[in-house]
């Protein structure tokens, strides 16, 4: 017998970029839903709090593979310099539960995050969307760029943060990837002209005024799985059409549907599954905002992570690698 480690597959950070763009990872997304994958059956994580933030475990199975991401959320890591939520990810195959691959689960994040809020608004949208306003100055804001250029022809986008320093390096690093965008600072004001708004914050409270929302308007909120925890305002989810992953996440973890509820805003039967607007077994409502509110869940690792190590035999095969 071999040890564990013996034919395992090292994936790091630059072969994760290099054969999983924005587009395959949103496909990738698409592809499993459609496929007849319930992410209702997706098995819980496990959060654990610890002295100086958390720890999350989230397995999952899709077909021929399984897999978990094991990740830690750090608060206090941005202003080390060091990223706000870090991961390994282990691939292992569904049959013999024998481990295939191990992942920089840190990229992997990165990547899928983005390409799950990319995955809906490729089908919830407007087709002609071409201004996106960013919430949130970190890796997930900056890569929401990168993710909803991949499916719109993005031509105006507006980071909005607290700190400016951190929204000019934001600024500097979406341009170094997307030269010929209007790419700049912005504010709570460029909301009123946004096709598409994405908050990617630590935010405990609303971050803008959900009247200023358009009704044409694709707004995701990702940035907390805590329940009382928000980005949006209750009042904009009650006028809105409300896309979550799963009920049963949107009910423990989704602190801007739960407040929502809460508010009056909101009834639990409002919600659509992301599911079935991919799937097209739900209409996309044309007279009103689209809100996805997303917390993460393992299965989109899973697919993302699956899609890549697919892609990775097929260069082998080729001989690009």
């Amino acid at each position: 017998m071999t040890g564990s480690l013996d034919s395992i597959r090292l994936i790091d950070r630059d072969a994760v970029a290099e054969h999983m763009t924005p587009i395959r990872a949103i496909r990738a997304l698409q592809t499993a839903l459609r496929s007849g994958f319930d992410p209702e059956l997706d098995p819980p994580r496990s959060i654990v709090d610890v002295t100086n933030g958390q720890l999350l475990l989230m397995p999952a199975e899709i077909g021929r593979w399984g897999g978990q991401k094991f990740a830690t959320v750090a608060p206090g890591n941005p202003a080390r310099g060091l990223d706000r939520i870090q991961a390994i990810y282990t691939l292992i195959d569904a049959e013999t539960l024998s481990p295939v691959a191990l992942l920089d689960g840190t990229e992997l994040t990165n990547l899928r995050t983005p390409a799950v809020s990319a995955a809906v608004a490729d089908v919830a949208a407007v087709a002609e969307a071409s201004e996106l306003v960013v919430f949130g100055t970190g890796p997930q804001g900056v890569r929401h760029v990168d993710a909803m250029a991949a499916i719109r022809d993005l031509r105006r986008v507006r980071f909005v943060g607290r700190d400016g320093t951190r929204a000019e390096r934001a600024v500097a690093a979406a341009t170094a990837t997307h030269p010929g965008l209007d790419i700049a600072i912005g504010s709570v004001d460029d909301v009123a002209s946004a096709d598409l708004v994405v908050c990617a914050t630590t935010a405990s409270e609303p971050l803008f005024d959900g009247g200023l929302v358009a009704d044409h308007a694709f707004v995701v909120a990702l940035g907390s799985h805590d329940r009382d925890r928000r980005e949006l305002p209750g009042a904009l989810l009650g006028r809105s059409q409300v896309i979550v992953e799963a009920e049963r996440v949107a009910r423990t973890e989704a602190g801007d549907v739960i407040m929502a509820v809460d508010d009056g805003c909101l009834a639990w039967d409002d919600l659509v599954p992301m599911r079935r607007i991919i799937d097209g077994s739900e209409a996309v409502a044309a007279d009103r905002p689209r809100v996805l509110k997303t917390c993460g869940m393992g299965w989109q690792d899973l697919a993302v992570a699956s899609a890549l190590v697919d892609a990775l035999d097929d260069a082998e095969r080729n001989g690009a690698r």
